[in-house]
């Protein structure tokens, strides 16, 4: 394939990825109540294709989870618009990313906060009360005491959580030292092994 020919190529491939994100935009997320105009613009912005192994390019838009191996996935668009619109996350906000710290949810967040961390367990190299903001890049079944012990007094927290084998969309915030998660909306969201609930013996 010559020079031009690969310039070709590549600006048809960019300008079919523009309008499968304008199609995310107009038929998964506002017709799903996603409409924050901060939100829309960050997931027109970002090419969810650069996020997914080469065979699965073509699938990066459709309104599922997109398998990236290992056990890992893409969530569906949906459940990062509804994550970012719950987040409100602003630039004054120290955020941590329990998730993939070159990901599709950290590339959105990245610009939206004055500082993002990431860390795949949540866990590692724990900080006490530093974060204003947690946005969990899956479902959890149990929020550790060990992540909760870096939300700020009065931060807010994001994630999905696993509800008697349902997903859903939760957020709290920190008062008084304690954080609790409020269901918000049952949604598919991949769920994390990592945070999965100790086993326990029954008789």
């Amino acid at each position: 394939m010559t020079l031009t020919e690969n310039r070709a190529a590549n600006l048809a491939s960019s300008g079919a990825s523009a309008v499968a994100r304008r199609a995310m935009i107009d038929s998964q997320l506002r017709t799903s109540g996603v409409n924050e105009p901060w939100v829309l613009a960050a997931m027109d912005r970002v090419p969810r294709e650069d996020f997914v192994p080469e065979n699965a390019r073509a699938a990066a838009y459709i309104d599922r989870a997109v398998p990236l191996g290992d056990g890992r996935f893409l969530a569906a668009p949906l459940v990062h618009g509804k994550m970012l619109a719950e987040a409100v996350p602003t630039a004054a906000d120290t955020a941590l990313l329990v998730g993939d710290g070159a990901g599709y949810l950290a590339t959105l967040l990245r610009p939206l906060v004055g500082s993002l961390e990431a860390s795949l367990s949540g866990v590692e190299a724990a900080k006490a009360g530093v974060y204003s903001l947690i946005v969990v890049d899956g479902a959890i079944e149990e929020l550790p005491t060990a992540l909760a012990a870096q939300l700020a007094e009065g931060g807010r927290i994001v994630t999905g959580l696993v509800l008697r084998g349902v997903t859903r969309l939760a957020a709290g915030r920190k008062t008084a030292g304690e954080v609790a998660l409020l269901p918000l909306a049952e949604i598919g969201i991949p769920v994390l092994p990592e945070f999965a609930t100790p086993k326990r013996w029954s008789f």
